[in-house]
């Protein structure tokens, strides 16, 4: 490592790296660390995880950082475990406490509560989350004393899954405080949020205690290094653009002719299958990521020429 942590400049790497986040940590801290393992500035990462959050973490090195905005916008899935009870000022284990109530909640109710918050649902974000107001992350007013009121924002929760209900000691008990559940839902969809809704839907209030990111559209934990691999593996543990544009949306092949025509900002020609997708020239290069309407091809990210 460079004097003070600094950079050490060395050839541009280009891909994603899918880190395993431990806790105690924030997004940005992994990105700093990424840029000194790596030895390059062009490190950026999709779809921030809170400190006391853990999981799948996406990290773009070099034109790799330009399909980050375009993943963040995919389905992910969380295992979490929701405390009812007691509210907090952030929703959640690092915040104050607000309120304390008594939990007296049948299983039926609990599953129709969760009912009730699967599917399009608009959900108001945590005050201490990174939605920004007026260009400033509602954290950060919160933080300088701000009194924050975010707007509701239509979101999907595809499965919203108790997998168990325990008692403060771990054991199984249907009367328990502590609910271990799953949650696979659309880009912007808070799952502090979720556990707030929830307790104040069955009337005792709760908290989000542990939350853990499984899955981030097609890359999941499988793929996924600790930040002590990615440190001993360095650059090897950089998936390589073609294959993350591969592994991350549909493949289209082209020809050298289209090839070049891509390569120069010129529009393809539409097939008939309509989103986004990776086009790549014969010689399996990646050229670039399109969306493709009824009516055009239109190019998001162009990588060709390197």
């Amino acid at each position: 490592m460079s004097p003070r942590g600094r950079v050490a400049a060395g050839p541009q790497v280009d891909g994603l790296v899918v880190v395993d986040k431990p806790a105690g940590c924030t997004s940005h801290d992994v990105v700093a660390r990424a840029r000194r393992i790596l030895g390059q500035r062009r490190v950026g990462h999709a779809g921030t995880l809170d400190p006391m959050a853990t999981g799948v973490l996406l990290l773009g090195a070099g034109r790799g950082t330009r399909l980050l905005g375009h993943l963040a916008l995919t389905d992910k899935v969380y295992d979490a475990t929701i405390r009812l009870g007691r509210t907090t000022t952030t929703d959640d284990a690092q915040g104050e406490p607000v309120r304390d109530l008594p939990v007296d909640v049948d299983p039926g109710r609990l599953a129709a509560a969760m009912a009730d918050l699967t599917g399009q649902i608009d959900q108001v974000p945590s005050s201490v989350s990174a939605v920004k107001v007026d260009g400033v992350r509602a954290y950060a007013r919160v933080r300088a004393g701000e009194q924050v009121r975010l707007s509701a924002r239509r979101v999907t929760v595809h499965r919203f899954d108790l997998l168990a209900r325990r008692s403060g000691d771990g054991a199984p008990d249907p009367a328990g405080h502590d609910l271990d559940v799953t949650v696979a839902c659309s880009s912007g969809t808070y799952v502090r949020a979720l556990a707030r809704d929830l307790g104040a839907a069955v009337g005792c209030g709760a908290h989000l205690t542990a939350l853990r990111r499984t899955v981030v559209g097609p890359f999941g934990l499988d793929r996924a290094v600790s930040l002590d691999t990615f440190a001993e593996l360095g650059r090897e543990a950089v998936t390589p653009l073609g294959e993350a544009v591969a592994a991350g949306f549909p493949r289209r092949e082209v020809t050298a002719e289209a090839a070049l025509d891509v390569a120069h900002g010129r529009r393809l020609g539409p097939v008939g299958r309509s989103g986004t997708y990776g086009v790549f020239g014969p010689d399996g290069t990646v050229l670039a990521l399109v969306e493709e309407t009824a009516e055009a091809v239109r190019s998001l990210v162009v990588f060709a020429p390197a």
